[in-house]
């Protein structure tokens, strides 16, 4: 098996190698931009140098500005797609204004004729038709303009944390990860036309750096027919360019913050007219690196290094190369709870044995840590075949490998309460290679696309397990199971080992024709999907959307429909599928199907209906409903304390809600965003395959915990003058996820064995569990393991130890169903609301140079420092915390 999974390998990387040698040898813009070009002249026809050209979009924050040649040329590469508001101006002219759509990577075109200056006006600045895009996709724009003064939480993952507080329909996450549109991970990004379908969050993979990020492009509606996989969001990323740069322009910055976290990065952009090289570095170290099961930080650091880099050449006026290349390191600790801390003393086994594990040896905390390898080379060919069509060719190869460490001694995994009793090692690898044809052809009324896709995804899972908690299999218990007698480490034991291999084909045909015509626009497209992996699948999947542009009132009305082909999760996918069905695996992975089978693509039906409307030039609404109807819809179960996750799949789900966005261009140095949404989640049993165990579901539906009935984010900013100290706020709102295992009175809630309706058991939960959930029972509270009481102390009453009157039960973190009222559709617990407040201020020139800036900021993350929880023990992600208050102070030197 692994003879031939180096095979598949070498012959992958010897493909695109000779594809990557090939377009290199020929005499492009990025997938997601082109260029704007074009030659300015005075009414007789002759051309003038030096003029100013400028091109801006209100709403995403882009704005770039130029000047004419000697032959009174000009050229903008990597404008993003968008709409966007162009101004021409010279001395003794009268100003030129006009709109320019920018929707394919057919280079746009311009012949500016200026006028002679006279006293006729000229309409030159942005109006309500500015900040209205005719589009049947809801989507939202993020320039870097804005994202730069945004203050982010996460630094190891910034590209997530910029989508959940810019686009609306996200429920945060923990560890910078978020749920689009009430999906778990079925989200996907497109890196400069790049397909990454794949986990991309800091704990299955590496992201790119925010610092090579020009622009943002988050799609929420119904995908065009390029897109495919797993499109909840799909995620448009156009990464910065150093074409055009004829004097090398870069910056150095350096911060230091809580938590002793330090990050450094150094980007240079230089390059001419025909050619161009960007590159970016980056450093990071920090003692918390993930969000952890307490609000306190234990066993917590990381570190991640990142290189990326961009180089653009054109070879003639038809031919030019895009080439991205990216490596990214990752290490770091998986944080304990307190209850891991303490892990040599709150089992009594090994408590009474001081201290000493069966083997013999000290206990001690948990040391459980990852490492992550991304590496990433990704080449593509343009051909301008005429005015009006260019044929792009793409390819790419991306590699995660990723490893998971357990603690040196094995028995510090134990985790209490049924939490964990296994430990686990893990090396995996993901290599996704593949090809990508398109041509765009633009005439007209017509923007067309035409092309396919073809990927292989080549998985290697290496997996160690072992039983380290004494009473899972014990020969006294009637249930002993004699198979997993080897692999009880308890008693003499050894580790159990499990390898698996599989290679994922993928071909995707798809064609797409934007046609507008008066005030319609219309999105006709269809794609076809084959899916080759442990099962195959064939989906025909046609796309269709049509928006109307009432202009005298400023109002776009707009309305979609998509097929889609959700395709499983890669991470893990093999032992998700076939695991269950090993005598030796299934107990262990807590396995809830027998006689499971592969995991299966899934198919959708989605329907949107939005609405988008401009408030004069000062402002802009655009919101949309959503309906999404899945067959084997998709989550995640977690194993235990650890970050290794396994893909599940449900019968159905069903998945309605609302998102819209509320925009304020710059207005006297004033600017703001406000997303919001709500999404319920509704996953039907029964589970299909996958390994992981099923919540308690006796309705046979249940709110999964993407499921939020309203969370928002507004940010605000204001800038004091053109270029002086500015200001960026955040303020976000979340009504609360539906959290894991909560104890409550009645219901279907967990309880332990002496609860009723009047009456909790809290015995089930650790004493440090019910402090993470912030349980009470009256004026009583819990007390987390510490010195002088090693296993803490659970809640109590007159009842005695973990027993309370349900009339004085409740939790300051976790909103609980009254007795007898939790239902997992119609009433689950959730985690409680909150409000966090972020706060960033400095200034990008404090010595006011001209060529050289010195630049300086300050950022606070929860500025309240409100203790709150992302979630509670859920089945799909554990119990996390919000980040404690985090102060940080950067300075930069700009040239």
């Amino acid at each position: 098996m692994l003879a031939s999974y180096v095979k598949s390998l070498r012959a992958a990387f010897l493909v695109i190698s000779f594809i990557c040698i090939s377009i290199l040898s020929l005499p492009q813009s990025a997938g997601n931009s082109t260029t704007v070009m074009g030659t300015v002249v005075d009414p007789s026809g002759a051309v003038i140098p030096n003029a100013t050209v400028e091109i801006r979009n209100p709403v995403s924050g882009f704005e770039r500005i130029t000047t004419t040649d000697n032959a009174g040329r000009f050229a903008i590469p990597n404008v993003p797609f968008n709409p966007y508001h162009l101004v021409a101006r010279t001395q003794g002219f009268a100003a030129y204004a006009q709109d320019v759509d920018v929707r394919s990577v057919v280079p746009i075109t311009l012949t500016i004729g200026l006028k002679l200056q006279s006293s006729e006006t000229v309409t030159v600045e942005s109006d309500a038709g500015d900040l209205l895009e005719n589009s049947p996709t809801f989507h939202t724009d993020v320039d870097k303009n804005l994202f730069d003064k945004l203050p982010l939480e996460s630094q190891s993952s910034s590209v997530s944390s910029l989508v959940a507080l810019s686009a609306p329909g996200n429920a945060a996450d923990s560890n910078g990860m978020f749920h689009g549109l009430g999906d778990h991970a079925e989200n996907s990004f497109s890196v400069d036309n790049q397909p990454i379908t794949d986990q991309f969050s800091k704990t299955f993979s590496n992201q790119i750096p925010l610092d090579a990020v020009q622009s943002l492009e988050v799609i929420s509606g119904a995908p065009p027919a390029e897109y495919g996989d797993k499109t909840s969001m799909v995620i448009n990323v156009t990464t910065r360019s150093g074409q055009g740069m004829t004097k090398p322009s870069g910056s150095v910055t350096a911060s230091y913050g809580s938590f002793g976290s330090s990050n450094e990065t150094f980007n240079l952009g230089y390059g001419g007219a025909k050619w161009g090289n960007f590159v970016s570095i980056s450093g990071l170290n920090t003692g918390r690196f993930l969000d952890g099961p307490e609000f306190q930080v234990l066993h917590d650091k990381g570190d991640q290094e990142n290189l990326f880099d961009r180089v653009d050449y054109q070879f003639s006026t038809a031919d030019s190369i895009h080439l991205n290349l990216g490596f990214t390191r990752s290490w770091f600790q998986n944080p304990n709870s307190l209850d891991a801390e303490t892990a040599s003393s709150w089992n009594g086994l090994v408590a009474a044995n001081g201290g000493l594990g069966p083997d013999g040896l000290p206990v001690g905390p948990a040391d459980q840590r990852s490492q992550i390898k991304t590496f990433n080379i990704a080449p593509s060919w343009t051909r301008l075949l005429s005015n009006t069509t260019v044929f792009t060719l793409g390819t790419f190869i991306r590699h995660d490998q990723y490893n998971y460490y357990p603690s040196g001694n094995p028995f510090a995994d134990l985790a209490p309460a049924g939490l964990q009793s296994e430990t686990v090692g893990q090396n995996r690898t993901l290599t996704n290679a593949g090809i990508r044809p398109e041509v765009s052809y633009v005439k007209g009324i017509h923007n067309l696309k035409v092309g396919a896709l073809y990927q292989q995804t080549f998985l290697n899972e290496n997996d160690s397990l072992g039983i380290v908690d004494p009473t899972f299999n014990d020969p006294a218990n009637p249930n002993y199971n004699p198979v997993l007698a080897p692999y009880d480490l308890t008693r003499g034991g050894g580790l159990f080992t499990f390898r698996g291999h599989t290679d994922v084909k993928e071909l995707a045909l798809y064609a797409r024709d934007s046609i507008t015509k008066g005030n319609w626009s219309f999105n006709l497209g269809l794609r076809g999907d084959f899916y080759n992996g442990l099962v195959t699948h064939r989906e025909a999947e046609p796309r269709l959307g049509i928006a109307y542009n009432i202009k005298p009132s400023g109002t776009v009305l707009r309305v979609s429909y998509a097929r889609v082909l959700e395709t499983p999760f890669n991470e893990n996918l093999v032992l998700s599928s076939i695991g269950c069905d090993s005598p030796v695996l299934n107990p262990l992975l807590g396995c809830a199907v027998q006689n499971t089978t592969p995991l299966a693509p899934g198919w959708r039906n989605e329907f949107h209906v939005g609405l988008e409307q401009a408030f004069g030039k000062y402002l802009v609404f655009s919101g949309e409903y959503i309906w999404k109807y899945t067959h084997n819809a998709y989550d995640f179960s977690i194993l235990g304390a650890t970050p290794i996750t396994f893909p599940v799949a449900w019968d159905r789900s069903k998945i309605p809600g609302f998102a819209g966005r509320i925009s304020v261009p710059n207005l006297h140095g004033f600017s703001g965003l406000v997303v919001f949404s709500s999404v319920a989640a509704r996953y039907f049993t029964p589970q299909l395959s996958g390994a992981g165990a099923v919540p308690s579901a006796p309705s046979g539906v249940f709110r999964i915990d993407h499921d939020e009935k309203f969370n928002q984010t507004a940010h605000l900013q204001y800038q004091f003058g053109k270029h002086g100290p500015w200001l960026g706020f955040n303020w976000r709102y979340d009504s609360g996820l539906v959290a894991g295992s909560v104890i409550c009175a009645g219901g279907n809630c967990n309880n332990g064995p002496l609860g009723s309706t009047g009456i909790v058991d809290t015995s089930i939960l650790s004493p440090d569990q019910q402090f993470e959930a912030g349980l009470f029972c009256g004026a009583v509270r819990p007390i987390a393991p510490g010195a002088g009481n090693p296993t803490g102390t659970p809640i109590s009453s007159s009842l005695g130890p973990n027993l309370c009157p349900a009339s004085q039960y409740g939790s300051t973190l976790i909103s609980i169903p009254g007795p007898g009222t939790e239902n997992d559709d119609k009433n689950p617990a959730r985690v409680a609301p909150r409000h966090l407040f972020d706060l960033a201020v400095g200034d990008d020139n404090l010595f006011h140079g001209d060529k050289r800036r010195w630049s300086a900021q300050v950022t606070v993350i929860n500025l309240a420092n409100k203790v709150s929880l992302y979630n509670f023990l859920s089945t799909f992600s554990g119990t996390h915390y919000v980040t404690p208050r985090t102060i940080t102070g950067q300075i930069g030197f700009n040239f």
